[in-house]
């Protein structure tokens, strides 16, 4: 039944050719045709590193900014140019706050003489999961991915970096506003800020033990393998701190989250730079410190940002035509969209469908309270989602590419776009999914 109501979704998606006449005036009517230097951006990134990896990395600005431009002028010759506008100063404070983040975490070195355990690990990516909500699925990966790369760096291999972007980088932070950026959204159009965390924890809590029982499994199998090898089993790690006059930094970027732009951008960058210039050099040297992963990151989402575009209005026109009626089927859409799409606008449209179904209008700060009050459950599909499914690709969330592009950069092999999903995130992540949809949302 659930695979039969995607199917019709999808069919949709594919066979409307224009958007709903009965949208709002301010959203740009877009030709699906639109979505595909989207599709071939996708692809680009998913196929073209397989096939000739060095063509890919000297060429990749060329095909990201080229098929970004390609949708940017068709925007300003033919359709609306404050559309673009918008989409830039959303990408101009993604960056900010992304590249801000990378600097002041790049000063802030964590040392350790020996190499951790199953358990360690497990309870390190644990930890990172409560930490995301305080400092945000980005704030907390730039912080902790390096520590957690050389801890294992003698036995490290590629499902302890895919393990850390589901765990730190996604499902961690779904508990408060702070944690990722659809939740903030939602903040400020009404939601309460502990209403996540009353109303999320059970299922942050069922799918965080789940997510983190299979690393485990993995990890102990891998360590067995690793000690059996050495004939000899290390002790636990004991781990000492440099540079940490730039968790001051790090906190003035975190709160400067709350202020309006472009004042936001302006104290990131401050105090990123503060950050860069007052960082121990021993530090950054330790950390092998450099900025192609944050260069790699800008030039691959400024072709993202222009691409997706049409493929969000799109969205927007049409959410009403989807069928989409049930609080499951909010969380499948919202999630599946937000595996692909940029999560926090993919929230906002179905948040105002969601709205909309029931005769309510995004904005009004009464229609919120009578919303949540009265179907929550729909609310909490969407925050769910929208904050669990960024996992499943390197492109569901900001923080995935930026820990691929470090562990990458630090000697680490990491799996493919396809490869990600194929051998991680469809045989791990969707069964646990499912399993939170059939017990919350069915």
């Amino acid at each position: 039944m659930l695979l039969g109501k995607n199917l019709q979704i999808l069919h949709a998606l594919l066979s409307m050719p224009y958007a709903a006449q009965t949208a709002e005036p301010h959203v740009p009517v877009v030709s699906p045709w639109m979505i595909l230097p989207f599709l071939l951006l996708l692809l680009a990134i998913a196929v073209a590193p397989f096939v000739h990896r060095h063509w890919w990395e000297k060429n990749y600005p060329i095909v990201a900014l080229g098929l970004g431009f390609l949708v940017f002028s068709y925007y300003l010759l033919y359709l609306d140019y404050h559309r673009m506008w918008d989409t830039f100063k959303d990408y101009f404070s993604f960056i900010v706050l992304i590249g801000s983040l990378f600097v002041a975490a790049g000063g802030i070195f964590i040392h350790t003489e020996r190499h951790a355990t199953p358990l360690t690990n497990t309870g390190l990516l644990a930890a990172g999961a409560v930490i995301s909500n305080l400092l945000g699925t980005t704030g907390a990966s730039m912080l902790l991915i390096r520590p957690f790369i050389r801890i294992n760096k003698l036995r490290i291999r590629e499902f302890h970096v895919v393990f850390f972007i589901f765990v730190v980088s996604n499902i961690g932070g779904a508990l408060t506003p702070i944690g990722d950026p659809p939740l903030f959204l939602g903040y400020l159009n009404g939601v309460p800020f502990h209403w996540t965390l009353v109303r999320v924890w059970h299922i942050w809590l069922l799918a965080l033990v789940l997510v983190l029982g299979v690393f485990f499994v993995l990890d102990t199998i891998s360590y067995r393998r690793w000690v059996k090898e050495r004939k000899s089993e290390p002790k636990p790690s004991r781990i000492q701190l440099q540079g940490t006059q730039n968790f001051f930094f790090l906190l003035i970027i975190l709160v400067a989250v709350f202020a309006p732009t472009p004042v936001r951008e302006i104290i990131m960058i401050a105090a990123a730079g503060a950050a860069h210039r007052f960082a121990r050099k021993d530090a950054l040297r330790a950390n092998e410190f450099n900025f192609t992963p944050i260069r790699e990151v800008a030039i691959l989402f400024a072709g993202i940002f222009a691409t997706m575009v049409p493929a969000l209005d799109w969205l927007e026109l049409n959410a009403d035509r989807l069928g989409i009626r049930t609080p499951g089927q909010f969380f499948w859409a919202s999630g599946i969209l937000s595996s692909f799409l940029d999560n926090a606008p993919t929230y906002l449209n179905f948040l105002s469908a969601a709205l909309g179904l029931h005769h309510l209008v995004l904005g009004n700060a009464e229609h919120m309270r009578s919303f949540i009050s009265d179907h929550g459950k729909f609310l909490q599909a969407i925050s769910v989602g929208s904050v669990f499914f960024g996992a499943n690709t390197y492109i569901g969330n900001g923080p995935n590419f930026m820990v691929k592009s470090i562990a990458e950069h630090a000697g680490v092999r990491c799996p493919s776009f396809f490869g990600y999903m194929a051998k991680y995130s469809i045989p791990v992540l969707i069964p646990i999914f499912a399993l939170v949809w059939l017990l919350f949302f069915r």
